[in-house]
Order: structure tokens, then C-alpha cells, then sequence
């Protein structure tokens, strides 16, 4: 139990010092900023890839959420469909971790959403 403890104040005292060092707290913002445009732009590329791949579902629900996770507005029985024939795994109400989409599988996500929802 003692090492267990020892790390969450070592945590603590990190995220402390972070926050409390005017330059370390910048370049933190600067980071932060950066995941969060990345996302965001990750977001824009799937819905202009399921667009590019001939989909002409309004998916402008993408672009318009916020945070780490997307509701793509996919039923179970589609989620179902891109998890056996693509292998892309999002829970069963159409939730996707838009943290683990880049610029190498994006375009694979779309075409796997738009075969699923034509």
C-alpha cells in the first residue's frame, strides 16, 4: 500500500509543479493546444474522407462535437459490419476514440464507415 501511495503524490507534486512554473505551465498550454488541433483536425479528414468515398450521409455531427470522443451515429448492426470486415473497433452505440485516429488510418476509417452505412 506504501508504494502505491508514493506514487500518487509523486504525480500530484508533478502536475503541482507544472502548473505552478509559469514556464513549464506554457509550454504544457502550448501541448495541450496541440493534441487538441490535431483531434480537430482528424475530425475535418473523416468527414471529408467519407464525403471523397461517395457518402452523402450528413456527417457534419463529426466535425461539430468536441473532445476525444466521437459519436459517429452508427447503429449496432453497422459497428458490427466495420469490426468484422475492417478489423476498426468503436463501442457498440457508434462511440470512437478520435485519439486513436492519424493521417496513416483516417482514410481507411472512412472507407470502412461508408461501406458500412451505405
Amino acid at each position: 500500500k506504501q508504494w502505491y501511495q508514493r506514487r500518487v503524490h509523486g504525480g500530484a507534486r508533478i502536475a503541482a509543479e507544472v502548473m505552478t512554473n509559469p514556464e513549464l505551465r506554457a509550454e504544457w498550454l502550448v501541448d495541450v493546444k496541440t493534441m487538441a488541433d490535431r483531434i480537430i483536425t482528424m475530425r475535418t479528414q473523416l468527414q471529408e474522407g467519407l464525403a471523397s468515398n461517395g457518402s452523402t450521409r450528413n456527417w457534419q455531427h463529426i466535425t461539430d462535437q468536441i473532445g476525444m470522443f466521437c459519436f459517429t451515429g452508427m447503429t449496432p448492426e453497422q459497428v458490427a459490419t466495420v469490426t468484422k470486415d475492417y478489423s476498426v473497433y468503436l463501442t457498440k452505440d457508434g462511440r470512437i476514440s478520435m485519439a486513436g485516429i492519424s493521417s496513416k488510418n483516417v482514410g481507411y476509417l472512412a472507407e470502412a464507415m461508408h461501406a458500412a452505412t451505405k
